[in-house]
């Protein structure tokens, strides 16, 4: 993610910390100052804010440990002033499986609270702990805002809603009798009426219920779509959609030569070759920073994408769904007995999934009829 700083590794893994962290840091300062707290109150209010965030990691570790049980790598962890994001290589899929790495962690934040509560006194009544916390973080009440927060945070990320792990919890569970298409619809619909609640109470209580209840809506119909398109996948493999007509550009043209293909046709991406051999790949907006940044006159070779993505013809596209997801922006290269026979963009896959649901569709009709 652009603008983030590495902090270090865990496990293997990746930890950076985006940018905007530090306007959080500047923003609870300002907050605590205008509310006339001294120096010593501030403190304490940046160092919980900092432990927060250091449970987040542990949370985001949980899922990335449990995950690499089964083989699945975390690429790295990055810190935002909204929470944190593992980014898996990929979310399992079989039910056992999703069960354990989604759970994984709120468990964290569970054990955490657990922990916690072993060496507080937590009150007996709601006004004595309103009263505990009236007077913001400080040394007394430290620990008792630390259980509270790991206790709301598991509560929170069990809601059944996606992109919450309890939606992937409830899918999980869903799928050992369903298949994980219908699964998915379920718990997003489920998700998508809990975040209508959340955006009705907001307008009468918090806004920031109001933005919770919009990103689970728009994270369920994201996860619905990614499923039912792998679903749509089921059977076909690479040599079903590959392009055998693909637009080449040799290496020593210029990006002029380029611009004229692009004008010329509705080409987006471009296969790079140097003596007839694959050397990189070009696409439009690639085209068009080299073209604002370099001018007309430069080469391919100085601007074209050298890391080249291979596919084998008799690959399950629903088995490098991912793979291809990850390289949406890149032409991919598919191979046959360690022969070129063709090329793939995310925008043909698409369309493939686009026609087979047509298709479907249509004789489902049929069947009615």
């Amino acid at each position: 993610m652009k603008g983030s700083f590495k902090l270090g590794k865990v496990a293997g893994i990746g930890i950076f910390i985006h940018w905007t962290f530090s306007l959080l840091i500047l923003f609870i300062i300002y907050i605590n100052y205008k509310s006339g707290q001294n120096t010593e109150q501030i403190i304490w209010s940046v160092a919980f804010i900092l432990c927060v965030f250091i449970t987040v990691l542990l949370h985001e570790l949980g899922h990335a440990l449990a995950a690499k049980n089964y083989n699945i790598t975390t690429k790295d962890i990055t810190l935002l002033p909204i929470g944190g994001l593992a980014r898996l290589e990929r979310i399992p899929e079989k039910p056992s499986e999703e069960l354990i790495v989604a759970f994984a962690g709120p468990l964290v934040n569970i054990t955490l609270a657990f922990i916690t509560g072993i060496f507080i006194t937590i009150p007996d009544t709601s006004e004595q702990l309103m009263a505990e916390l009236s007077h913001g973080i400080n040394a007394n009440n430290f620990f008792l805002n630390f259980f509270l927060v790991n206790f709301w945070l598991a509560l929170f990320n069990l809601i059944p809603a996606f992109p919450m792990d309890g939606g992937r919890i409830l899918r999980a569970l869903l799928s050992f009798k369903l298949q994980r298409h219908v699964a998915t619809r379920i718990s997003a619909r489920i998700g998508q009426l809990l975040a209508m609640a959340f955006i009705l109470f907001g307008f009468f209580t918090s806004p920031f219920l109001i933005f919770i209840g919009i990103f689970v809506i728009i994270g369920a119909q994201v996860e619905a779509d990614y499923t039912e398109s792998k679903f749509m996948l089921k059977g076909f493999k690479v040599q079903d959609v590959v392009m055998k007509n693909y637009p080449t550009i040799d290496a020593n043209e210029k990006i002029k030569t380029a611009v004229a293909l692009v004008l010329d046709s509705q080409n987006k991406n471009f296969l790079i070759t140097e003596d007839t051999v694959p050397v990189g790949t070009l696409n439009r907006d690639q085209i068009i920073t080299a073209l604002s940044e370099k001018g007309a006159n430069e080469f391919i070779y100085n601007v074209m994408d050298r890391n080249l993505v291979y596919l084998d013809s008799s690959s399950l596209l629903e088995n490098i769904f991912e793979l291809i997801q990850l390289n949406k922006s890149r032409l991919m290269l598919v191979m046959e007995n360690n022969e070129l026979v063709g090329t793939l963009d995310i925008e043909n896959l698409m369309e493939f999934i686009l026609i087979n649901e047509v298709k479907i569709n249509n004789a489902h009709d049929e069947k009615k009829k």
